[in-house]
């Protein structure tokens, strides 16, 4: 029998290798690839049902008759969410099983789907919207479930199919989402998404083994997890709404008689970092496992991992904002005046490379390494985002979308097997959870930032009245100038996210250096203690 503390299946001795732990020879092959194939489908839903409405907002913003302020609370709501449950149930999964807390987790993000597109009040829908973020932790335990499933030389594969849907269900749920919404009506979009969940659900809850990896004695930083949960959302609110309110500006919204902006809450977040650090050093001293494990965090893949993520999120986003107000522009400012549905579609350049290349590198990265492979991406992610800055066509910037798509997904395949190649089974979910926290918080600070820029440099077009001589000013737009700062930014912040994986210890391929991969048949600490997080050096 294991004790506390311990994975299932390790021997009271802690010298027998984990009887769970896959290897080629005998893994469940059908098992796995069925698995596989299940979170990929959860991953791209989650996915397109989050970005099929950014279309629909101005359609929800008439409707309710709410403001832009307002109607923005729809998008940030969710993220802030999001970013505040992905440690918790992270932890929650590694202590009471990964298929237990995936079913809960997708239990109520299919009522808050469901009851979304029903909304009779704006609250209400701010709400459920606000609910719907929990669908957010679904990726790490997705990632971890097959981790665990597949033998060490063929999770990269996995990986990376799982790493192409993140991309590919955005993408497509631009153009998809804007049909869907034009034709029915962006409630439409929530109805027709209900049943497909469903199913995703009810196969997730009666397909899925239960993982052989649980601390049931371990315990639970609820205080921890809160207050950083709390901080957090603090900061993706002020940035989500900086934008609107002004980053400089205090007062930007009323709640309740108390007058709150942007400033504001980056100073409250801020300020609850403070009580964190001492609970969390207080349950350490304690020795208690606390949240924000430092051993877990200073490892250098797992800290390598992190940070690039962060960089390359901010990027993608921070370009994503500028290529859609670049094609809605009017041609007369150097747009190419699309609407919303050819703005969607226009996205396609960048969903394919991304369902082509993410395969193809997890395929590579067991022969080429990972480090290589992720510079590459980076390389080529900033060759993108530079070519964009001088396309003058139409047919060139969908060019440099694409290249965009090709260096992100070999990025991202590849340098998500740092993380889940380093840290041990056992500790997968609260490790991925972090992962997504950092990749939220990166996807939050680019679209703002991008939104900053380009209410700073603006241009108005000229057009003749029938009621006046004189030619009427319409705008502002952004104009060239901010397009051109926003995607240099971008291209210098991948360039860097790709060199980060060069301070990191390679774990595949003919460099790989010993002692950075977490061994299959590592022995298992017998009794309860400081946690083991692998051989992997700081």
């Amino acid at each position: 029998m294991s004790s506390p503390g311990e994975p299932a299946g390790t021997s009271p001795s802690g010298t027998a290798p984990d009887p769970h732990v896959k290897k080629t020879e005998d893994f469940d092959r059908s098992y796995a690839i069925g698995i596989m194939l299940l979170m990929a489908a959860l991953v791209m839903i989650v996915m397109y049902i989050e970005g099929m409405l950014t279309p629909s907002l101005p359609q929800i913003q008439s409707e309710f008759g709410v403001d832009y302020s307002q109607v923005s609370l729809v998008l940030s709501m969710y993220l802030v969410t999001g970013v505040a449950l992905s440690p918790i149930v992270g932890k929650l999964g590694d202590v009471y099983g990964k298929k237990r807390v995936l079913g809960a987790v997708l239990v109520v993000y299919l009522a808050a789907v469901s009851v979304t597109g029903f909304s009779p009040t704006f609250t209400f829908m701010v709400a459920s919207r606000a609910v719907q973020g929990v669908g957010l932790t679904i990726f790490p335990l997705a990632m971890s479930l097959v981790r665990e499933e597949f033998p060490r030389d063929m999770v990269p594969r996995a990986q990376g199919i799982l790493s192409g849907m993140f991309g590919a269900g955005f993408a497509v749920s631009l153009p998809l989402g804007a049909w869907v919404s034009n034709t029915w009506g962006w409630r439409f979009t929530y109805h027709s998404a209900i049943p497909i969940v469903a199913i995703l659900v009810v196969l997730a809850i009666v397909f899925l083994r239960e993982s052989p990896y649980r601390r049931p004695n371990a315990y639970v930083d609820y205080a921890g997890a809160g207050l950083l949960a709390v901080s957090l959302a603090n900061f993706v609110l002020g940035l989500s709404q900086g934008p609107v309110w002004g980053w400089y500006n205090f007062a930007g919204a009323s709640w309740h008689g108390i007058v709150w902006g942007a400033p504001e809450f980056f100073l409250l977040g801020t300020a609850l970092l403070v009580p964190t650090a001492l609970v969390e050093y207080y349950l350490h001293t304690r020795g208690k496992e606390v949240i924000l494990d430092v051993r877990l965090l200073s490892m250098r893949n797992v800290m390598a991992v992190n940070l690039i993520i962060t960089i390359a999120g901010f990027g993608m986003f921070l370009g994503f904002q500028a290529l859609t107000f670049r094609l809605e522009e009017p041609v007369a400012v150097g747009g190419f005046a699309l609407d919303t549905f050819h703005i969607g579609l226009s996205f396609i350049a960048f969903a394919v490379p991304m369902l082509i290349f993410a395969p193809l590198t997890a395929v590579l990265v067991t022969r080429v390494g990972t480090k290589p492979l992720t510079l590459l991406g980076g390389i080529i992610a900033a060759g993108g985002f530079f070519l964009a800055t001088r396309t003058p066509t139409l047919t060139e910037l969908l060019v440099s979308m694409f290249v965009m798509g090709v260096g992100l997904a070999i990025m991202n395949s590849a340098v998500i097997n740092l993380l889940v190649l380093t840290v041990e089974p056992r500790d997968m979910g609260l490790a991925t959870s972090m992962n997504g926290t950092f990749r939220n918080l990166g996807s939050s600070m680019g679209a703002p930032l991008a939104g900053s820029i380009m209410s700073t440099y603006v241009t108005y077009m000229q057009v003749k009245s029938p009621y006046s001589p004189k030619p009427l000013l319409v705008g502002p737009f952004p104009d060239s100038t901010a397009f051109l700062y926003i995607f240099l930014i971008a291209a210098a912040v991948m360039i860097f996210a790709g060199a980060l994986a060069l301070f990191a210890r390679e774990i595949l391929g003919k460099r790989a250096e010993k002692g950075a991969l977490a061994s299959d048949e590592q022995e298992t600490p017998a009794v309860p203690g400081p946690l083991r997080y692998g051989a992997e050096g700081k």
